[in-house]
């Protein structure tokens, strides 16, 4: 059935549609917490079905979260329902076109066991590589700099359970799916295992030790079928255990549970707390990101303020709005184009899973069979699950995609109608007003941030039953933030054209002192293009007046642009392109009427592989403010320079042939989703001039294969430049994914390593691998002036809040207007250079002053 008729079905019923839409925004209580809890990062990235509260995976389960291979069915089978809805096998949607689609009516729950792994990864706490460097094994603090009083987001762990915790495996005869059922079973026996205990369906941990290794005992469920259930102890583990401080994290998820927040990937939040922000159509649900981990002095809590961002529209409505502004026949194109890649929440279980595809064959009056050979619709299953009602009959389905390491196999289906759209469009993120009105309410400042996060303890204090499960296993929390001390190091000197500058290190801002004096290489622009439109031709006149007069103080010699007027189109612009870029050009300027993200991606594709060249994107619209113009000029003219390779400022690098390296990885969510990695290395003392490299990996790789071939590539460069090797290498790696921490020490480490012995017999230089964590929720506020404000850039902490088992520290390198700005976490997983940890400390602070894009901290 073509969409129009969908469109004419839904003009008819659209007011009671709305009306049925309304209801459907409540809330269910659906599954426990406790099983949401086990899908570690976001659901999309668990590769977790989608709609049922209970049901299973695609394909029937071979023992404990392990997958059979599916065999190509004759029928989709659907497993029959056990449990509260809970269902055994899989549940398969209709195929279309012969392929084999898992409906969004299961959820494939990984053990605890397994997600053991995960969120033992998630937080790295079996890597402890500090124990390997001997100069920091004793003490990893730095000196430099004056004392200053801070505070932070974490609460101490004041009383913990000081008995073992035993950890049990549970097994079934015959086999139970449903994890609710087989929690019933096992609890029949609560005077056996006793009223203090945490399962989740495979692993059961207790505070106290069965007679017995091997417990058998029998149940009955609702049929009076009797059940076998083997209790078996498989660990006892001591209270400094890992595993521990992960139990210690599934109670307190508990807690968060019983205060009636859900869980939306990692965090918590309060639906029933929203923030409206109606003039945009969107809400905001207030929230936490909790952790409970070891740190320097003791075990503690940290909580920071979360905001999940939603849209009140569905992606029904989404595409009926598509619909309305494109041509029929554009229709499927551009909804492919605008959902594909985009993360949807399912307010009916509180999910978000990723749109991979669109199937436009599958119709919620379409069935699929379950495990007793019975058939149910989309549309019962929906009313009879959650009751609720799929009101548009045409609509296509949107297919969600699992992740390779994901133990669910095929396709997952979703409802648009029941799917809400979340995050921020690039449209809203451009948009300043969205993002203005939006940070009233998600950029706290420190005091409000600190009593946000405080108030999730006053929540738990005065909640009965959440007291009570605290002292049921023998855990209390401090009621006040963690304070401790830090240090601030002086700031560094500005150097650029022959002359020395200091800048206000509060403000931490040395544009103006910079401004008007020569840089230190400037190079000559003697040919080069600008591409405009027609209607932007004062705005293209603009910029070449104000770059030549921002550029002759600066010691940049340029010459008159050669000025090509171009049609506002992607086509135009590319064969303006192929028509006037010589071997001669030298830069290609190109003014932007939009943002338009394929036309920048098809000119930037041009001049970056099919013909080099170096080039500058500008929109029109910022050169319409004549009080800002000059300083966007002077911008522009600084990065049109660095693309020649020119070189701006720099600042003292005490250390001698010393070679740094940074390497980071890129992935595309929007198209072929493979990832980039991309390697630069320093080329001389002052670290303005670099070497760079890119290298293509497969979909979602994270770490950096041809690390070998770019180091060689990099020290050859080196030795060309200078005449010798370095005899440092430091390698800053960001890009680095919760849980790769291991990988990247067992695997990144030794290739590094491997490759300078390769280099020559002789050379053996000292090698320094830091992680850089941006994405952290770590959050400190400095007392000045008898409150709570953002830290000044160069503080540096490196006690009490780091992590005992790694040589780590926090900087410090930002100053914002508003809200609470984020510290960096830089971790040395290996270092063989004796440095001081002051040394690395410094050494990182100047480097955040070599970002040439923006000549401040923010």
């Amino acid at each position: 059935m073509k969409w129009k008729s969908t469109y004419a079905f839904f003009k008819g019923h659209r007011v009671s549609f709305q009306v049925n839409k309304l209801r459907h925004l409540v809330i269910p209580e659906a599954m426990s917490g406790r099983a949401r809890a086990k899908a570690r990062g976001r659901a999309r990235g668990q590769g977790i079905t989608p709609t049922p509260v209970g049901g299973t995976a695609a394909v029937k389960p071979a023992g404990h979260g392990e997958m059979k291979q599916p065999a190509p069915p004759a029928e989709p089978v659907l497993g029959e329902l056990v449990g509260r809805g809970r269902q055994r096998g899989g549940p398969v949607a209709p195929r279309a076109k012969g392929a084999e689609l898992q409906i969004s009516v299961g959820l494939q729950e990984m053990t605890l066991g397994e997600r053991g792994g995960r969120r033992r990864d998630y937080h790295d706490l079996d890597v402890n590589t500090r124990q390997s460097m001997e100069h920091v094994r004793d003490s990893k603090t730095g000196v430099s700099g004056s004392l200053i009083r801070l505070t932070t987001n974490l609460f101490r762990l004041t009383s913990r359970p000081q008995w073992a915790l035993y950890q049990y495996h549970i097994d079934y005869n015959p086999q139970m799916e449903a994890r609710r059922l087989r929690s019933a079973l096992l609890f029949q026996h609560e005077d056996l295992l006793g009223k203090t205990h945490a399962f989740d369906g495979t692993i059961l941990f207790l505070p106290k030790r069965l007679e017995h290794k091997v417990t058998e005992v029998l149940s009955q469920n609702r049929e009076g079928e009797v059940v076998k259930i083997t209790i078996t102890l498989t660990n006892e583990l001591p209270p400094t255990s890992p595993t521990c401080l992960q139990f210690y994290n599934i109670i307190f998820r508990r807690l968060l549970r019983m205060l009636s927040l859900q869980q939306i990937g990692r965090n918590y939040y309060n639906p029933s707390d929203p923030i409206s922000v109606p003039k945009h159509k969107l809400m905001i649900w207030p929230g936490f990101a909790t952790s409970i981990l070891r740190y320097e002095t003791s075990v503690m809590l940290c909580v920071d303020v979360s905001h999940k961002v939603l849209r009140s529209e569905t992606v029904l409505d989404f595409m009926y709005s598509m619909y309305e502004r494109v041509e029929e026949e554009r229709f499927r194109e551009m909804c492919a184009k605008e959902l594909v890649g985009l993360i949807v929440l399912t307010r009916y279980n509180n999910k978000t899973y990723r749109v991979d595809d669109i199937d436009w064959e599958i119709r919620p009056q379409d069935t699929f069979k379950r495990a007793d050979g019975s058939d149910i619709s989309f549309i019962d299953y929906y009313k009879k699950q959650y009751n609720a009602e799929i009101m548009d009959l045409n609509q296509p389905a949107l297919i969600s995609q699992p992740k390779k390491k994901s133990p669910i196999q095929g396709r997952l289906v979703l409802i648009p109608e029941l799917c809400y759209l979340t995050g921020l469009t690039d449209k809203m993120r451009s948009d300043f007003n969205v993002m203005k009105d939006l940070s009233v309410h998600t950029r706290l400042p420190p005091e409000q941030r600190a009593h946000e996060v405080g108030r999730l303890i006053e929540y738990i204090s005065k909640d009965d039953n959440a007291q009570k499960e605290l002292r049921d296993w023998g855990l209390k929390f401090e009621p006040n933030l963690h304070s401790f001390s830090g240090r601030v190091v002086q700031a560094e000197r500005i150097h650029q054209g022959g002359k020395t500058f200091d800048y206000n290190p509060q403000i931490a801002d040395w544009s103006k002192e910079t401004r008007g004096a020569t840089l230190i290489s400037a190079k000559p622009l003697n040919n080069w293009l600008l591409l405009y439109p027609r209607r932007n031709y004062d705005a293209a006149n603009a910029l070449v007046q104000n770059l030549f007069k921002v550029t002759q103080p600066m010691g940049i010699q340029m010459n008159k642009a050669i000025m090509i007027e171009t049609e506002d189109r992607t086509e135009a612009y590319l064969r303006t392109l192929q028509q006037k870029v010589t071997s001669d050009t030298q830069m290609v300027v190109c003014l932007l009427s939009s943002n338009r993200k394929d036309k920048y991606d098809a000119i930037k594709k041009y001049l970056c592989v099919d013909c080099p060249t170096p080039s500058q994107c500008v929109l029109a619209r910022t050169l319409n403010k004549p009080q800002t113009v000059m300083a966007i000029a002077t911008k522009i003219a600084l990065q049109m320079n660095c693309k020649m390779g020119g070189e701006l400022w720099s600042v003292e690098i005490p250390l001698s042939r010393l070679m740094l390296v940074g390497i980071d990885c890129y992935h595309d969510t929007t198209t072929s989703r493979r990832s980039i990695a991309g390697f630069v290395a320093s080329l001389n003392q002052g670290m303005t001039r670099w070497y760079s490299r890119c290298i293509v990996q497969d979909v979602g790789q994270e770490l950096v294969d041809g690390l070998k071939v770019c180091l060689q590539a990099a020290l050859r460069s080196w030795h060309k430049n200078n005449g010798h090797m370095p005899t440092r290498i430091i390698v800053y790696r960001d890009g680095v994914g919760d849980g790769q921490l291991k990988t990247l020490v067992d695997y990144e480490v030794p290739q590094l390593m491997e490759c300078l012995k390769t280099v020559g017999i002789d050379y053996s230089p000292k090698l320094t691998v830091i992680v850089v964590k941006k994405r952290i929720n770590n959050r400190f506020f400095a007392h000045i002036g008898g409150k709570l404000q953002n830290p000044p850039p160069g503080t540096v902490i490196d006690v009490e809040v780091t992590r005992p088992e790694w040589y780590d520290f926090f900087i410090v390198s930002q100053s914002v207007r508003t809200g609470t700005l984020s510290p960096t976490h830089y971790n040395v997983i290996y270092d063989n250079s004796g440095l001081k940890p002051d040394h690395m400390q410094r050494l990182t602070y100047k480097l955040c002053h070599m970002y040439y894009n923006w000549p401040k901290f923010a």
